[in-house]
């Protein structure tokens, strides 16, 4: 029997749309889950948009106060895509009130923000998950499995870069994005929080790092009205961007590896161009995000001139099975967001964790931190004395 998951989502821009069509597609993709997402209201304070939303995804009803939606008897579970700075006032209040959260990362603007939705997920007994979703290609998925099972030897050193071009128009608008109170740390918590999140998934727990960041374009036009995605705006007062564009921090992982980590959000040139190198005592395994389904892997026992073959994912990776039969057809972003969904309600379903969690918000978090921190003093930061 198929129980009816009343579901609401407090935010609409494009990642509340994209949680929206997520649980839409679920039946589809996961027909085997004992929830039905029903999508009961949703809510967002720009006048006209959550009516909008309404209309075109069938939403039961709209409204603009967030508020109403934690004391809806009918919602039990919430996406929460709202902007940084509301993360945690939202999470904490939709946990307080029972609801089950779907949140985006990086949960709210520092470890203690994070780290209050998660005590109060805890407190509540209730179900949450975190919107890290490039951990869930079934190629990130098969390339765990192959270090887990020795098949590169001893992993030595990781390579992550998240580069992407979405703020490198100077028009571009100087919205919450590049504010410290709403948007937090920028490029750390945008691009960056991603990268933790696969290096602590890949290769386990960050012991100690130390980062430098910048800003590179250090003024944008004030936008003259309600915003979403990346606006340009000209014309409008210039006012100063008060967070950072670009990070590069170097990781020591608790097993003994080496990381570099760069991000960068005014990369003239790049179009998410996202992905990891991975070297270890007898091979390599190599992913880039623009080519989801693909994974260079080397491995044998050559050690010099030991070649890298393509392998094409498939069926047996990850849940690759649930979107396409055979290997190397391909897969897309969204897709990623239903197999983060899928996690989500069957977390609900068997009231077990299942895809990232509140825990690993705190702790993508606390390196975030370590990372202003190190900037700021230029030095090493050890991850325990962060989180304390």
């Amino acid at each position: 029997m198929v129980d009816r998951l009343g579901i609401a989502v407090v935010g609409f821009g494009w990642m509340g749309r994209v949680h929206t069509q997520a649980y839409a597609r679920l039946p589809h993709h996961f027909p085997q889950l004992p929830l039905r997402p029903e999508l009961v209201t949703v809510a967002d304070e720009v006048p006209g948009r959550a009516e909008q939303a309404a209309d075109q995804y069938g939403f039961a009803s709209a409204t603009r106060d967030w508020r109403e939606v934690a004391a809806d008897p009918r919602v039990r579970a919430v996406s929460i895509t709202a902007p940084n700075f509301l993360h945690r006032e939202i999470g904490v209040a939709m946990a307080e009130a029972g609801k089950h959260i779907w949140i985006e990362k990086p949960v709210g603007l520092t470890a203690e923000d994070a780290g209050a939705v998660a005590d109060a997920v805890a407190k509540a007994g209730v179900q949450g998950t975190v919107g890290f979703n490039y951990r869930n290609a079934p190629a990130v998925q098969a390339a765990r499995e192959l270090i887990a099972a020795g098949e590169i030897g001893t992993v030595t050193h990781i390579r992550i870069r998240l580069f992407s071009d979405y703020a490198a128009h100077p028009e571009g608008a100087l919205t919450w994005r590049y504010e410290l109170e709403r948007g937090g740390s920028g490029v750390l918590g945008d691009l960056a929080s991603h990268g933790v999140d696969l290096a602590r998934h890949l290769l386990g727990e960050i012991e100690s790092l130390t980062a430098d960041t910048a800003i590179f374009v250090p003024e944008r036009a004030r936008p003259s009205g309600a915003t979403a995605g990346h606006t340009r705006a000209t014309g409008g007062e210039l006012g100063p961007v008060e967070n950072d564009d670009y990070v590069n921090c170097l990781l020591r992982f608790s097993s003994g590896a080496r990381g570099v980590l760069e991000a960068c959000r005014v990369s003239v040139g790049e179009q998410n161009n996202y992905g990891f190198e991975i070297h270890g005592t007898t091979g390599a395994v190599f992913w880039d995000y623009r080519r989801m389904g693909e994974l260079g892997v080397s491995r044998g026992t050559a050690y010099q001139d030991q070649p890298v073959s393509t392998l094409y994912v498939g069926p047996g990776a990850g849940e690759f099975g649930a979107f396409q039969p055979g290997s190397a057809n391909t897969m897309g972003y969204d897709d990623l967001k239903v197999i983060e969904a899928y996690g989500f309600l069957r977390s609900i379903a068997e009231g077990t964790p299942y895809g990232a969690t509140l825990q690993d918000a705190v702790a993508s978090a606390a390196a975030l931190d370590a990372m202003t921190r190190s900037a700021e003093r230029r030095t090493w930061v050890d991850l325990a004395s962060a989180q304390a």
